[in-house]
Formats: C-alpha cells, structure tokens, sequence
C-alpha cells in the first residue's frame, strides 16, 4: 500500500471545545486508507459521533486538520466535501419516492435525465428493491428504509461515507441482515467508510480497523482481532468482548512477564499489558473462553480455586460465574456437550489458563 492511499483521510491533531475549557475531543489522530472500513467505537459522551460531525464539516475544528485526498477541508462548506451521510433515522425525504430520493443527489449534480435513470435502476437491483421505486418511505419496512438510505449517499459515487450509528433503530435479526448487506456493498463498490457505533460486535464484525474511543481520547486504534487478543489497556480489554478483570499487585517483572500477587495471596503470572511497575496494582485481564475448568495441564501455567456462585446454560455454550477466594468474580465460557457434568453451585472448583494471551495493566 503507497503512503497516498495509506492516507486517503487523515486526522491530524484534532480537537473540540464547546466552552473553550473542556475538550471533548482531544489531540485525535488518524488515518485511513483508501477503500477501508473504519469504525468509530465507545460509551455515549466518549467523542465518536464529534468527530464525525466534523469530518461531515457540521461541526467546527477547535485545533488541528482534517485531509482527504491531501486536502484540507477545514475551510470547505460540508455540501461541497464530496461526502454520503448515513442517519439512524434514514433522513429519507417523505414527500418523494425511493426512486427519487436515490435521484435527487443525482439532479443536485445536473446530470443528465437519462443518466440519473439508469444510475437510479442500477442501485435499486443493488439493494434489491428494483420493484420498489414507485413506493413511498412510509411504506417500507425499517430495513428497506436503511438500504434506500444507504443507497442515496452512495449513488453519487462520493470519495467518503460517513454512518452515524445507521443500525441503532432496527431489530437484532433486522441489524445482523443489513450489516451483512453493507459490508458486502462495501466490498463491491470500494468507497471509503467511517462508521460510528457503540455496539461492540457490530465493530468487530464489520471493520478493518476500530478507534476505541473513551472520554475524547483514542485508547487504541487496531484491527478487530488485535483489539481482542492484544488490548492496550484496561478500559480496552474489557469494552471490546466479554472480560474478566482480577485485581491485584504486580510483585515482580522479568522477561516480559509480571508476578501478581491477588487478594488471596495467591500468585498468577501475565503478559504485561501497558506501563506496569512492581510495587503497582493491577488488573489481570483474561477471557472467558480462556479459562479452564480443571487442574491444569502442562500449557495452563496459571491455577486459583473458586467457588461456582451458579451457572447459565445459553445452548452452544456454558456460562459459569464464579467467586475468587480473597473477593472478585470470574467468568467462563465453555463450549456445552451432552456428556458434560453439571457442576453443583456451592462447589470449589480448580480454574486454570494459559499465561499468553492474559495480560497485566495499571488499575486507574
């Protein structure tokens, strides 16, 4: 990938003040190849949806540059950005139909009747409405609405699509279908997308690449799996994914792993997640489906007993909490099967994991 594409869009120290005191976006950098997928992910109030706004230019930049294509649009009016906008209230006109609101950026650009036409058609069989055209957006379902939505700020072929959580309002079955649906036009079509959610899985589903935000900082901006399996932080570990967090103090560090010592008084060893110190607490962040049940083998270096509080069977898997000796709760994840034994709440049970894959950061 040449350093042009590798920074088709680019967010060079960006920052916001609404009072000229308190910044809700700070110091935000990023860029963005072109054709990626990025996700804006964290907490209501953390800044994402900030950020898009100015990146659509319908918010002011305090401090900073926003590019695209190497050039600055801090000066440009959001109309003339070359940008799609996706709502989560679809922003459909209602007084037109489908195939109208899919022409109307089309005649805003004076192109030719015939030529809105035949780009009007393509797009309807492209979100499988081609029959639809003459309908009115009253008269569509929530997920028809969103592909007539999606489709209107893609038929101009715009350089850059921003999604301000365009999934929030429908079903669970409704939001798994179009996910799919987007990143397969995605795919197809190439565009440039910058999305924004607080729904963890639908990031990690969707993108090439997710910003975790939290309090208008950027806490790590990586690829789903390494967001999952490598977090930077605590607030990372346990926004993305299920998580356990076991409170603790860091009693030595060597060869990149820390000694931590729990309320108990037993010892685990992790991988050291972030600036950790010995002397310092500690969380120690590990998985669900990283934990054992059973007296470890020769790859499950890390052993505590626990006592099972109860557990909840979800169909393909087991869901087991359970209560460490010295305070603080554990979950875990096992896959079910027919021969498994149920395990009597009340009960002590040996719980063992892996050293890699678990990781020591700074309790702040």
């Amino acid at each position: 990938m040449d350093e042009d594409k590798s920074r088709f869009l680019s967010a060079i120290n960006v920052r916001k003040t609404y009072d000229h005191k308190n910044l809700v976006v700070k110091d935000f950098n990023i860029d963005v190849a072109e054709g990626e997928f990025i996700t804006l992910l964290g907490p209501s109030g953390s800044g994402k949806t900030t950020v898009l706004m100015m990146l659509a230019g319908f918010e002011t930049v305090t401090s900073g540059d926003i590019r695209v294509d190497g050039m600055s649009f801090l000066n440009m009016p959001p109309h003339k950005r070359d940008i799609g906008m996706v709502f989560q209230n679809y922003a459909l006109f209602p007084n037109m139909t489908v195939a109208e609101n899919l022409a109307y950026p089309l005649r805003v650009r004076k192109m030719r009747a015939t030529d809105i036409q035949q780009r009007v058609n393509q797009f309807l069989k492209m979100i499988e409405l081609q029959d639809f055209g003459s309908r009115y957006p009253n008269q569509l379902s929530g997920g028809q609405k969103q592909r007539v939505a999606l489709a209107r700020s893609l038929i101009f072929q715009p350089k850059l699509v921003l999604m301000d959580e365009p999934l929030g309002a429908l079903d669970k079955k409704l939001r798994e279908q179009m996910q799919f649906e987007i990143t397969t036009i995605h795919k197809q079509l190439g565009f440039t997308v910058v999305y924004v959610t607080h729904d963890q899985v639908e990031a990690l589903t969707m993108s090439s690449r997710i910003a975790v935000f939290n309090q208008g900082v950027v806490q790590q901006y990586a690829s789903p799996t390494e967001l999952y399996e490598r977090p930077s932080n605590a607030f990372v570990a346990d926004f993305i994914g299920e998580n356990n967090l076991i409170p603790g103090r860091v009693n030595s560090i060597s060869d990149g792993l820390a000694l931590v010592r729990l309320a108990s008084g037993q010892e685990i060893r992790a991988e050291i997640g972030d600036a950790i110190t010995a002397g310092q607490p500690c969380v120690v962040s590990v998985r669900p489906e990283k934990l054992t049940i059973g007296l470890p083998d020769g790859d499950h270096e890390n052993h505590l007993k626990a006592r099972l509080l109860t557990s909840h069977y979800v169909g393909d898997f087991i869901r087991y909490f359970l209560e460490l000796e010295g305070g603080g709760q554990l979950i875990i994840k096992e896959l079910s099967s027919a021969s498994q034994r149920p395990h009597p709440d009340g009960s002590v049970l040996d719980v063992s994991w892996r050293v890699r894959g678990c990781f020591a950061f700074s309790s702040h």
